[in-house]
């Protein structure tokens, strides 16, 4: 058995990790302040004897002895994590400088979720690894993808200098049940929408693109990193290799609640990306063949089933 942290824990990924690593025998800590996380998305494991729950903030020092930590904490969502800039850069940048050292002190492995937001709006597509990006470090999302961008630079210094025992792994779109219904991400914006008989919000033309994977693919990208060999740092690309326009998105979605709303079409936010994709072949050759197997009809029957449930 080992004894696991996980910030951000009582989150949409969190959640669904700790129910993981409980299932997989393990002692969990799970470490959240409720900012965008939920007691709704832990409440079942209460009553397990190996859960245990610490409502704490990952810009202040934790300490505990723990054999693996998984750091999640992060607002990660555009409603969210705008709406208190400074916060969001604070929780990336301090949050992996208090677990880096946590990790440091105890000899813990680390996992840092980044971000495919590192890419910025990619100028090459699909996205590999080894892209550095193109990122705007002055604009109304800088402060969660130059977070994220600067916490990876911290990994790696503290790998380099210290020898911390670190793996990072950059997120492209996720969704699946737990999501928050209002946290303003395309998939939960359109299922909500849809059951509610509302219009449709379309940013842009629609034609931009992201690809979308299941949750139960990422956490399974999750543990083979944490299990990968030693040395092998990342970052690593976790994402579909399918690719879908924001149209085809609404018309799965609609097809699938039976709604008839409409589209209603809005301006295109600042900085939002044109193109998302992941380049998987780095996951696949280093994580026994990792790739992200639900199909998205699939995965949104699953997700729809959840809201028609909460809302």
């Amino acid at each position: 058995m080992k004894k696991i942290l996980v910030t951000g824990g009582a989150g949409f990924l969190g959640s669904h990790l700790c129910e993981r690593l409980l299932k997989e025998g393990n002692e969990v800590i799970c470490l959240d302040n409720y900012f965008t996380g939920s007691k709704q998305n832990i409440v079942e494991f209460l009553d397990n004897p190996y859960f245990e729950m610490v409502r704490h903030d990952v810009t202040e020092p934790y300490y505990a002895e723990v054999d693996e930590i998984y750091n999640l904490a992060c607002p990660a969502s555009p409603v969210h994590y705008q709406y208190n800039p400074i916060k969001t850069i604070k929780t990336s940048v301090m949050g992996a400088i208090n677990m880096l050292g946590l990790a440091k002190r105890v000899k813990a492995r680390i996992l840092q979720a980044s971000t495919s937001e590192v890419y910025g709006d990619p100028a090459v597509h699909p996205q590999p690894e080894s892209y550095w990006g193109n990122v705007n470090p002055i604009g109304l999302r800088s402060c969660y993808d130059e977070g994220k961008r600067c916490a990876e630079t911290l990994f790696m210094d503290y790998y380099n200098q210290n020898g911390v025992d670190i793996k990072i792994v950059r997120i492209f779109n996720t969704y699946g049940p737990k999501m928050n219904p209002e946290d303003g991400r395309v998939v939960s914006n359109f299922i909500v929408q849809a059951l509610k008989g509302e219009d449709i919000t379309i940013f842009g033309d629609g034609q931009q693109t992201r690809s979308f994977q299941y949750v139960d693919d990422l956490i399974e990208g999750f543990c083979r990193m944490m299990q990968s060999e030693a040395g092998f740092t990342g970052p690593v690309n976790l994402g579909n290799s399918g690719e879908f326009t924001m149209l085809e998105l609404a018309e799965q979605v609609l097809d699938l609640v039976g709604s008839k709303s409409k589209l209603k079409f809005m301006p295109l936010p600042q900085d939002d990306p044109k193109q998302r994709k992941p380049d998987s072949s780095l996951a696949y050759a280093k994580l026994n063949g990792w790739e992200s197997k639900v199909k998205l009809r699939d995965g949104l029957e699953q997700t729809i089933a959840y809201f028609d449930k909460i809302i």
